[in-house]
């Protein structure tokens, strides 16, 4: 089968939207060359950022280290003050921040609203346990001593943040930092910089010293990560991205043994089991494979249907696809955005021509569509082989592939025939066998019954090659804190 363009009208972007974002571009201070970001939609330049070399990178671990010192001897209460400030500016600028993230990346305008939600509750979460330090005080067992243990931040970390949730990502990972009494140096990807450029100025505005949280912005991701993992004064690093970027950046780490964090690829099942309610598996369908366009990395990838309610959900899936209103973010009414760029239109052109050569049946969509930007169809194939690329890769975009399943144990088996655990969904109306289903599934997170799992409140993270340590929860201002024990002598008194 030949994909073709497709010239179907698209969503165009409103003018008074666009006029929204560039004025928040504008406001930005940017160079007038460097890297150029460009409107995924459209294919525009709308802005420059610098391009900062291996000195200005080093520059910003030395400013961000000493503006450190002076932040880890602050209180738990201050911290907490300075992010609630600043979580009450994120919520101020909800208009300016969504219509940003809109423009840069393509996002729907309406969902970037959500992310703007979605990013802020990061920094409120992380303002609320700055000020519930753990530790503890109990006897040590042979007597004659008091254990007591307390946090401390970890030092100045190093994060590295992707495209696809460019507020939401900065926050999760700069928020639990200042938490917990650390500086900072974010990098955030060359496709999306901006919302973290406004995201860090909001956060001065709020209180956040100056020199605390620095961003550098480079054309050379690995000639970075080379350069400031190997300072000593770098103690933590937490990136988000592909598992093999991920591998690289564990063996930079650990010649300085630094703290990690790895939230890295994800090839999310996606079960659906006869008994499921058919209407509520299809919304959460949708929901877990049209986010972010699919451009998620817990974004359902292998959707694994049992066969008594396959050809319902399979017809019923395709139906609500084909009435996707697609165009630019800024548009009104847009249901699904650009892919980023154009290579990822053409990996959605190879995914499914690989699959349909092989038996798989098209049901919707599979084309690229429009002459300016980066459109996609949404697609929906059905009796997808086994060994069909769309079935074993992260797909990373608007196409659900649907396989066929038999029993309960062929269903987990096949979810589990994959090095990736981050993310795992699973649909049925019987809780006895939704939840041990889901703790048979070799994956960090599970929505069951529901197809966005994500929450601020909740630990974040993925076993096998998904990654390590958590984002997101209690659990994530731990990995900016090492524990420290202090063995108290006691003496007996008469």
């Amino acid at each position: 089968m030949s994909i073709t363009t497709e010239t179907i009208p698209l969503i165009e972007p409103d003018a008074s939207a666009v006029g929204h974002a560039d004025r928040v571009i504008a406001g930005l201070g940017l160079p007038v060359d460097g890297i150029a970001v460009d409107d995924p939609a459209t294919g525009e330049v709308i802005g420059h950022i610098a391009d900062i070399d291996v000195e200005g990178a080093l520059l910003a671990v030395e400013t961000a280290d000493a503006a450190g010192e002076d932040w880890a001897r602050t209180t738990p209460r201050q911290r907490a003050d300075v992010l609630h400030a600043w979580y009450a500016l994120l919520v101020a600028h909800t208009e300016d921040l969504a219509h940003l993230i809109a423009r840069e990346m393509g996002k729907p305008l309406a969902e970037a609203r959500g992310e703007v939600k979605y990013g802020a509750d990061f920094v409120r979460w992380y303002a609320e346990e700055a000020v519930r330090p753990a530790g503890g005080f109990r006897e040590a067992p042979d007597g004659g001593a008091s254990i007591l243990t307390r946090r401390a931040p970890v030092g100045l970390a190093v994060l590295i943040t992707p495209w696809n949730f460019p507020l939401a990502m900065a926050t999760r990972k700069i928020a639990p930092a200042l938490a917990a009494g650390c500086a900072s140096v974010i990098k955030p990807a060359t496709a999306t910089p901006l919302t973290t450029i406004f995201a860090v100025e909001l956060a001065r505005r709020a209180g956040v010293p100056q020199d605390l949280v620095q961003v550098v912005t480079t054309s050379s991701s690995s000639t970075f990560s080379d350069a400031v993992l190997r300072d000593r004064r770098v103690r933590k690093v937490s990136f988000t991205g592909s598992t093999e970027v991920g591998r690289t950046l564990m063996r930079l780490a650990a010649d300085n043994v630094l703290r990690s964090s790895m939230e890295l690829g994800g090839n999310a099942p996606f079960l659906v089991f006869d008994d499921a309610d058919l209407d509520r598996a299809i919304e959460g369908a949708l929901a877990a494979k049209l986010r972010n366009g699919g451009q998620s990395c817990i974004a359902a990838n292998r959707f694994y249907v049992q066969e008594g309610i396959a050809d319902a959900f399979a017809e019923g899936l395709a139906a609500r696809m084909r009435d996707i209103a697609v165009g630019a973010g800024l548009g009104t009414g847009t249901g699904l955005g650009p892919l980023i760029d154009g290579r990822a239109v053409r990996q959605m052109r190879a995914l499914t021509d690989d699959a349909v050569a092989q038996g798989a049946t098209l049901l919707t969509g599979g084309t690229e569509l429009g002459s300016a930007g980066h459109f996609f169809a949404p697609t929906v194939l059905d009796h997808v082989p086994t060994d069909a690329e769309v079935a074993t890769t992260e797909i990373f975009g608007p196409i659900a592939a649907i396989q066929r399943f038999r029993t309960e144990d062929e269903a987990v088996a096949r979810a589990n025939a994959t090095e990736f655990g981050l993310a795992g969904y699973v649909f049925s109306e019987s809780l006895d066998r939704a939840l041990n289903v889901a703790d048979r599934l070799n994956t960090g997170i599970l929505g069951i019954n529901q197809g966005v799992p994500s929450n601020a409140s909740a630990p974040f993270g993925g076993v096998k090659q998904s990654g390590l340590g958590r984002e997101g929860g209690a659990e994530g201002l731990e990995e900016y804190q090492s524990v420290r024990f202090y063995n108290i002598a006691r003496r007996e008194t008469r």
